[in-house]
């Protein structure tokens, strides 16, 4: 389970009903609501997490 932040009470909480997406740049994120008011929270995770570079040589011509 991922924490992040909730701007509306203000305080680090783990992110409920948390599910993994992918943004338009690659990068993974992490989206869910505030267990305590509902507010939807997001959390972009670390490189560690995004898919690694496919690490084939380019073609020579």
């Amino acid at each position: 389970m991922s924490e992040g932040y909730c701007v509306k009470c203000k305080a680090k909480k783990p992110i409920a009903d948390g599910v993994e997406e992918t943004m338009k740049n690659g990068r993974k994120a992490m989206k869910g609501k505030c267990p305590t008011c509902g507010t939807v929270m997001f959390k972009i995770l670390g490189k560690a997490a995004a898919a690694p570079a496919p690490t084939t040589p380019p073609p020579t011509v």
